[in-house]
């Protein structure tokens, strides 16, 4: 598939089928992931790949509470992969202090979707979380106290009927100026 076609394909998916995703797919999503690129190559990710299926749905739960009930389709998906913020590099904390800057959260931020680009290409789908209970999911999967989870993603196989969404965006114009704001 040619880039311009993956990321045309590759939307936040919402619905997936009882399918199992295969190890050497998932693999290859999380390589993806680990070659992105990090200021000063601090790499301050780790991820954490939640595919027992008890412990999955006791996560998933922490994605959505009384109030906040959008997150409710990720018991679908058969995998949760939890991406926790590491410590980075002196010369990155430095460096983001002086320029503030939160260089690791762009740096997560790549990493994520160098791993959905790669499950759409895989054929597999993906929802990016922002929205879920941290303290609970952090004692779920025994993340230490001093770390922080910047992202969830849901990851499985959409139904063959999900319908590519049109993607509603900004005009060129809107978003581009050149040699001046």
């Amino acid at each position: 598939m040619k880039f311009s076609e993956l990321i045309i394909e590759r939307q936040s998916v919402r619905k997936y089928i009882d399918k199992a995703v295969e190890k050497e797919k998932l693999i290859r999503c999380l390589e993806a992931a680990r070659l992105a690129p990090s200021a000063s190559n601090a790499q301050p990710w780790k991820f954490i790949v939640v595919d027992d299926p008890e412990l999955k749905e006791k996560v998933a739960k922490e994605t959505y509470s009384m109030i906040a009930t959008f997150n409710k389709f990720v018991h679908q998906a058969p995998v949760i992969i939890v991406i926790t913020l590491e410590k980075p590099t002196l010369v990155n904390r430095i460096g983001g202090r002086i320029k503030k800057k939160e260089w690791k959260l762009i740096d997560v931020g790549i990493a994520a979707e160098h791993l959905c680009l790669q499950a759409t290409e895989e054929g597999l789908s993906t929802c990016m979380l922002g929205w879920y209970n941290e303290k609970e999911a952090k004692e779920l999967l025994n993340i230490p106290e001093k770390k922080s989870i910047a992202l969830m993603i849901s990851l499985g196989y959409a139904p063959e009927d999900y319908k590519q969404r049109e993607k509603i965006r900004k005009s060129i114009d809107e978003i581009v100026s050149f040699n001046s704001y």
